[in-house]
C-alpha cells in the first residue's frame, strides 16, 4: 500500500510538515510514514582507513577516528528516533491512525527513489536542517528530490495552517493537464474550492483549454473558479492568490520541452522560493 511519506528533520519546519502529511493522510485515507534520514555525508559509517597515505602506521589514531566517526554516526542515529518520536506523538494526538517510522543512512535523495514505489504523497519542508543560511529561500536538496522523483510532492513552509482553498497554475501543456487529471481522480482537495488559473497570451486557444480542464474538475465534484489573466507569470499568480487568500498552489513539477522552458528556467523554481504557502507539485 502506498503511503503519505514525510521527511522529519530538525529543522523549524518540521511540525509543519507532519501536520501537512496528517491532513493529506486523513483526506486520501492513506497510511502515514514519518521518515528521517541519517546522512552518510555528514555522518560517515566506519571504513578502512589502512590503505591511507601517512595513516598507515597510526593505528592509534585510525582508532580514534573509526571510533569518533561511530560515536557521531549513533549519536545522529539516536537524535533521528527522538525526531521520528516527536513527530509520531504529534501525528496521534492531531488524528493520524497509526502513523509508522522509518529511519535510514544514506543520501535523501537516493534514499527516496529508492522508497518512491511506497510513496503516494511526499511532504517536505521548503527549507531542511541543512539549509538555513539567511538569504538560502529553498533547502539545498529540495530541487534535486523534486526532479528526481515521479510522485506528488507537498512542499510546505515554516507555519502549518489547514488548506481551506487551492490554486492550480495552469498554461495548458500536457505536463499541466496531466496534473488536473491527478487532481481530479485524488480526494485530496474534494470539497475545497480550486482556482483555475491561467496567465496566457492566446485567449481562444487558451480559453479552450482552460475550459476543458475546468469541466474535468467540476465532472469530479470539484467546485471550480476560472481566470484566464495576462501579464508576468510570476507576479501575476502571486497576486490572485493574495486577492483571493487561496492557502495551497499547485502546479506542474519539472518537465520537457515548453513546460521544462517555463517551469525549470522561472516560474516553478522561482514560486518556490518566493511562496509563503505549501506548494503541491504534481508529476
Amino acid at each position: 500500500m502506498t503511503h503519505v511519506m514525510a521527511c522529519i528533520d530538525g529543522s523549524p519546519s518540521a511540525a509543519a510538515v507532519c501536520d501537512y502529511a496528517t491532513w493529506a493522510s486523513q483526506r486520501l485515507q492513506a497510511p502515514l510514514t514519518l521518515l528521517h534520514v541519517v546522512d552518510r555525508s555528514e555522518f560517515p559509517q566506519p571504513g578502512d582507513l589502512s590503505g591511507n597515505i601517512g595513516l598507515g602506521s597510526r593505528e592509534h589514531l585510525l582508532d580514534e577516528l573509526a571510533s569518533l566517526d561511530a560515536k557521531r554516526a549513533k549519536i545522529a542515529r539516536e537524535q533521528g528516533q527522538l525526531m521520528l518520536d516527536a513527530a509520531r506523538e504529534r501525528a496521534i494526538a492531531t488524528g493520524a491512525l497509526d502513523p509508522k517510522t522509518r529511519q535510514r543512512h544514506g543520501n535523501l535523495v537516493e534514499t527516496l527513489y529508492d522508497l518512491e514505489p511506497d510513496i503516494r504523497l511526499l511532504v517536505i519542508g521548503k527549507r531542511g536542517e541543512d539549509s538555513l543560511k539567511p538569504g538560502q529561500l529553498v533547502g539545498s536538496q529540495l530541487e534535486s528530490t523534486i526532479r528526481s522523483m515521479h510522485r506528488p510532492i507537498l512542499v510546505t513552509p515554516r507555519e502549518y495552517q489547514a488548506p481551506r482553498s487551492a490554486m492550480m497554475a495552469f498554461d495548458g501543456s500536457p505536463t499541466a493537464s496531466k496534473g488536473v487529471e491527478m487532481l481530479a481522480a485524488s480526494p485530496l482537495l474534494r470539497g475545497l474550492p480550486v482556482h483555475l488559473v491561467m496567465v496566457g497570451r492566446d485567449q481562444h486557444v487558451d480559453k479552450e483549454s482552460l475550459e476543458r480542464a475546468a469541466g474535468q474538475l467540476a465532472a469530479a465534484g470539484l467546485e471550480v473558479h476560472t481566470a484566464m489573466l495576462a501579464g508576468e507569470v510570476e507576479p501575476i499568480l502571486h497576486a490572485y492568490q493574495a486577492q483571493h487568500k487561496i492557502d495551497l498552489l499547485a502546479m506542474g513539477a519539472y518537465g520537457h520541452s515548453r513546460i521544462r522552458e517555463f517551469l525549470v528556467g522561472s516560474t516553478t523554481s522561482s514560486m518556490l522560493r518566493t511562496t509563503s504557502t505549501p506548494l503541491l507539485m504534481l508529476r
